[in-house]
């Protein structure tokens, strides 16, 4: 029997540890294979939604946001550059000197869901920012992407261009946060599990199939 899971992956593009969930989800769901039917939704999230269009040095704010110290930023890169490279992920750490407002990649994700492509987006956001070192709060990098993807990069760019699917991005990110979600990754199952945080491949695993026997 196949049991349908719906997957709500609640996520920003600027987040190593999402680039590292989404891999590690994948696996998993490669390992389940045909016993799922699976549709997955990308879902908005920003770590820093009120960052201005000239981003900020990672370093600095890192410092400012949680306290850490140089040293303890390098220990954390390290790790987050060895789990990307266990699930296949690559992290350009020397490329990526800063951290950028997402907002608008958020529009574009979510008009992208519509046009069938929003998993492409999302992946090929994630190796621009993490791998190529590309600021995903440019319009011209955003347009590049979509069309990387094979998405119309004349109704992307007028969707940059305007305010469109502002109210509704905003709306998702306050769904969610109003349910409890507040660092991401968030993978949410069938609308009742949450499973938290870049987790290696096998525990996605495990946490699928317990639900699935749970549906069964």
């Amino acid at each position: 029997m196949t049991t349908p899971l719906k997957i709500d992956f609640v996520s920003d593009v600027s987040c190593p540890w999402c680039a590292i969930g989404l891999k590690s989800l994948d696996q998993a769901l490669a390992n389940i294979g045909d016993e799922a039917a699976v549709s997955m939704h990308f879902q908005p999230f920003e770590l820093n939604p009120n960052m201005g269009p000239e981003g900020q040095d990672i370093g600095e704010h890192l410092a400012e946001k949680y306290g850490s110290t140089p040293s303890q930023q390098e220990q954390a890169r390290e790790m987050i550059r060895a789990r990307g490279a266990e699930v296949g992920f690559d992290f350009a750490m020397g490329k990526r000197s800063r951290i950028y407002n997402t907002f608008d990649a958020h529009r574009l994700l979510h008009w992208a869901e519509a046009e069938g492509k929003q998993k492409e987006l999302k992946e090929a956001l994630f190796g621009a920012y993490f791998t190529k070192g590309d600021d995903p709060s440019s319009h011209d990098v955003l347009l590049r992407v979509a069309g990387e993807v094979g998405l119309d990069t004349g109704v992307a760019a007028e969707v940059l261009q305007s305010n469109q699917y502002a109210d509704e991005v905003r709306e998702r990110e306050q769904f969610f946060q109003r349910h409890g979600i507040n660092s991401v990754p968030a993978v949410i199952i069938n609308e009742r599990h949450l499973i938290s945080g870049g987790q290696p491949a096998e525990v996605f695993e495990k946490a699928l199939r317990e639900i699935m026997a749970q549906a069964a």
